[in-house]
């Protein structure tokens, strides 16, 4: 596939980097997000992409996307603001990225409290300006600095293709939401319909990579670190079991497809196991 027009292909909608690796630490002054005292961790140990010091340093770069399509976002919240069914919900924005997704989320979440959460010393420097509340946190290793069922929903943006333990991953969103809270996933789809092109082109997916230095067979120059890819069917089948219910999936276009190929991309969103983003919305059993 010919990405053509300088648009690169690579980037999986954008991402934050919250969770992989690092530390935690507390919340931001003045910040009662029932964070649980002494959270923290002392390094970037884990089982989580971050454990490898070269991965650790790769989502530490400025250069790495951390930015994620409106679009995604908008779908998201609307979803999110029909789901939560009373005003000020405590909403975790888990791998909140430069808090681009979150200004975009707010008016359409307007009096619920969005707290961003992410690993990235860099990324929480550039969400400061955009989002009232930022924890520094990561979902293995010493865990999110919250208590148990805390939350009444977690965003979970663009965030599991780049973690090594993705199951690690959920027990820990799973334990700070409260029973019934709500979790809204993105991720990119692996079987999109203009990967099914280029694999039968014998080309390597859009979304997907196989170095951190640089690209290898598909469309895009931009590496951002995918470890994990899902189907529509594989998401499904992993959120159920890790213990959420009520499991839909529905889609959201990619703002990373060439302006030529956009209006194709947002009608393959009425068909979900062939769009460019998948949207999961499931319910902590």
């Amino acid at each position: 596939m010919d990405t053509g027009s300088g648009t690169d292909m690579g980037a999986g909608g954008g991402t934050g980097t919250g969770g992989v690796a690092g530390t935690s630490t507390g919340t931001s002054a003045g910040t009662d997000t029932g964070a649980t005292p002494g959270a923290g961790t002392a390094s970037g140990a884990g089982t989580g992409a971050g454990g490898p010091a070269g991965l650790r340093d790769f989502y530490e770069n400025p250069a790495v996307p951390v930015a994620s399509g409106d679009a995604r976002s908008r779908r998201q919240a609307r979803l999110l603001a029909a789901a939560l069914d009373r005003p000020g919900a405590l909403v975790l924005d888990v791998g909140c990225g430069d808090g681009t997704a979150a200004a975009v989320a707010g008016p359409i979440l307007a009096g619920h409290r969005i707290v961003g959460v992410d690993w990235s010393h860099d990324a929480l420097r550039r969400a400061r300006p955009r989002m009232s509340h930022v924890v520094r946190g990561e979902v293995d290793g010493g865990g999110l600095p919250f208590a148990d069922g805390c939350a009444d929903a977690v965003l979970f943006s663009e965030v599991i293709e780049h973690l090594v333990d993705p199951d690690r991953a959920m027990d820990e969103l799973r334990r700070v939401l409260r029973p019934g809270g709500h979790l809204m996933l993105s991720t990119p789809n692996l079987a999109a319909w203009y990967n099914r092109a280029l694999l039968l082109a014998g080309r390597q997916p859009v979304f997907s990579e196989v170095s951190l230095r640089g690209i290898h067979g598909r469309p895009g120059t931009e590496v951002v670190g995918h470890l994990r890819l899902f189907t529509a069917r594989a998401l499904r089948s992993f959120l159920r079991s890790a213990g959420f219910e009520d499991v839909r999936v529905s889609a959201a276009p990619f703002h990373g497809v060439p302006r030529g190929l956009r209006l194709i991309d947002r009608a393959a969103c009425a068909v979900p196991s062939a769009a460019s983003i998948l949207l999961a919305h499931a319910r902590r059993g």
